[in-house]
C-alpha cells in the first residue's frame, strides 16, 4: 500500500492542458454535428458540450487511483469531452439513441438509474461512449483521447441530475435520515411521473392532430365536389348548376351513443378522438352522436364552439345542410372570433345557391381574419354566380396574392378572364 506511486499534479496539469484548446474545438464541432444530425426531430433536442476542467479531472483520477492503483488515467476517465443531449419527451430518447448508433462507432452503452427501486433516488440517463470521429481528429489534431461521452436525458431527468449533482455528488453527501430519503425519492418519482404524463399528452396530441388532418382533407374534398366540380363542369358544358338539397333532421335516437360504444374514461378528450375516428371513416351518424355526447357534458364555451364546428362539418359531409348551418351558427355565437365557423356556413349556403347570404358570411369571416385566401376565392365564386365578374376577379386576384401556388384559384382566374373578354 505504501509503495504506490504518487502522481505529480504539475506534471499531470502540463500534459492535460497541452490538449486543452483542441479538446474544446472538438467538443464544439461535435455539438454542431449532433445538432445537424438531429434537426429532423420536431422537438429539437438541446445539445450541450463541455470539456472537464483539470481540477475535476485530477480529483476524479485520484478517486479512481485509490480504488485501483493500476488505473491508467487515459483509459479510466472517459468523459473528459462530454456531450449532453436533452430531449423534451421520452420517445425522443430512443430516436436519438438509434441516431447515435447509426452515425458513430459506439464503444459502450450504459443506462444509469434503470435498476433503481421506487424507494431510491438517483438520476436516470443513457450514457454512450463513442470513438472520437476520425474526421474531427484530422481537422483539429490529436487530443490525447480515444473516446468521448454522450449523455441522453429528458429535460426533467436533466433538471434532477443537475440538482442531485449539487446536493449529493459535489457535497459528498448521502442522506442517512429516512424521512429525507423518502422526500428525495418522492421528488424523483414525481419528476418521472411528469415525464410519463408529458409523453401521454404528446401521444394524444399526435393522434388528435392526425385525425384532424384527415378530417380537414375529407371536408375540403366534399367542398370541391359540391362547388368546384359543378362550377367548371357548368362552364365546359354550359349546363345549369344543380345542387340536390337534403332537408334532413337528426334522429334523436341516434344522437346518444350506446354505453358500450363510449370510451372507458368517457372524458371529453377520448370522446373527441373517438368522434374523429368515426368521422374520418365516414361513419358520420356515429361521429355526430359522439360530438353530441360531448356537448351534453356542457363544456365551456370555447370547447363547445369547437365541437359544434366539428359536428357541423360531419352534418355537411352527409349533406344535412340545414343541420350544418345550425351548428356553424351556434359555434359562432359561442365564439365570436370563430372565422372558420362562419366561413363554413358560407360554404353550405353556396352549395344551397344562397349566394347573397354566402357573401355576407364570407365577408364576416374576412372581417375577423382578412388573410384567408380560400375565403376570398369562395366569395369570388359567389359573386361570379351573381354575374358580378369584376368583384369576382378582384377577390380571385387577392386570393392569388395570398396563395400564388393554388391551381384551383388560377383556374378560376382563367375562367373569369375568358368570360370578361367575350
Amino acid at each position: 500500500m505504501y509503495n504506490r506511486t504518487i502522481p505529480d499534479q504539475n506534471t499531470f496539469r502540463k500534459a492535460y492542458e497541452a490538449y486543452a484548446l483542441v479538446r474544446v474545438l472538438i467538443a464544439r464541432d461535435m455539438e454542431t454535428t449532433l445538432e445537424e444530425k438531429l434537426k429532423f426531430l420536431s422537438s429539437r433536442p438541446i445539445v450541450k458540450g463541455r470539456v472537464k476542467d483539470f481540477e475535476s479531472y485530477y480529483k476524479k483520477y485520484l478517486q479512481l487511483l485509490q480504488k485501483d492503483p493500476s488505473c491508467s488515467h487515459s483509459l479510466c476517465i472517459t468523459d473528459v469531452i462530454g456531450i449532453r443531449i436533452v430531449c423534451p419527451f421520452f420517445e425522443d430518447l430512443a430516436i436519438v439513441e438509434q441516431c447515435l448508433k447509426g452515425n458513430f462507432e459506439v464503444v459502450e452503452v450504459e443506462r444509469k438509474g434503470s435498476d433503481y427501486s421506487f424507494k431510491e433516488f438517483g438520476y436516470e440517463s443513457i450514457h454512450f461512449l463513442i470513438k472520437i470521429p476520425e474526421a474531427l481528429i484530422k481537422r483539429r489534431g490529436d487530443c490525447g483521447l480515444e473516446v468521448m461521452e454522450i449523455q441522453i436525458r429528458t429535460i426533467l431527468q436533466d433538471a434532477w441530475a443537475e440538482v442531485e449533482h449539487e446536493l449529493v455528488y459535489k457535497a459528498a453527501f448521502t442522506p442517512f435520515d429516512e424521512p429525507m430519503k423518502r422526500k428525495l425519492a418522492a421528488l424523483n418519482a414525481s419528476l418521472s411521473l411528469a415525464d410519463t404524463v408529458f409523453q401521454e399528452v404528446r401521444t394524444y396530441q399526435r393522434r388528435l392532430n392526425g385525425e384532424l388532418e384527415k378530417r380537414r382533407d375529407s371536408f375540403f374534398k366534399k367542398i370541391e365536389a359540391s362547388i368546384d366540380i359543378p362550377l367548371f363542369a357548368h362552364e365546359k358544358l354550359n349546363k345549369p348548376l344543380h345542387h340536390p338539397r337534403k332537408k334532413t333532421s337528426r334522429d334523436g335516437a341516434a344522437l346518444v351513443p350506446a354505453s358500450q360504444d363510449l370510451p372507458e374514461s368517457n372524458s371529453i378528450d377520448e370522446l373527441l378522438l373517438t368522434a374523429l375516428y368515426a368521422h374520418n371513416e365516414h361513419r358520420f351518424t356515429e361521429a355526430i352522436a359522439f360530438y353530441t355526447a360531448i356537448l351534453n357534458k356542457e363544456p365551456k364555451n370555447t370547447i363547445a364552439s369547437l365541437i359544434y364546428k366539428h359536428r357541423g362539418m360531419a352534418s355537411f359531409a352527409c349533406s344535412h345542410y340545414d343541420d350544418a348551418i345550425e351548428d356553424f351558427t351556434r359555434s359562432l355565437e359561442l365564439n365570436g372570433e370563430s372565422y372558420k365557423a362562419v366561413y363554413f356556413r358560407g360554404i353550405v349556403k353556396t352549395v344551397l345557391q344562397q349566394y347573397l347570404d354566402a357573401i355576407e358570411d364570407f365577408t364576416l369571416s374576412l372581417k375577423i381574419n382578412p388573410y384567408q385566401a380560400f375565403c376570398r376565392y369562395r366569395r369570388g365564386q359567389a359573386y361570379y354566380h351573381l354575374d358580378d365578374l369584376p368583384q369576382a376577379l378582384a377577390d380571385c386576384e387577392t386570393a392569388l396574392a395570398l396563395e400564388p401556388g393554388s391551381q384551383s384559384i388560377r383556374r378560376f382566374q382563367k375562367l373569369l378572364l375568358d368570360k370578361l373578354q367575350r
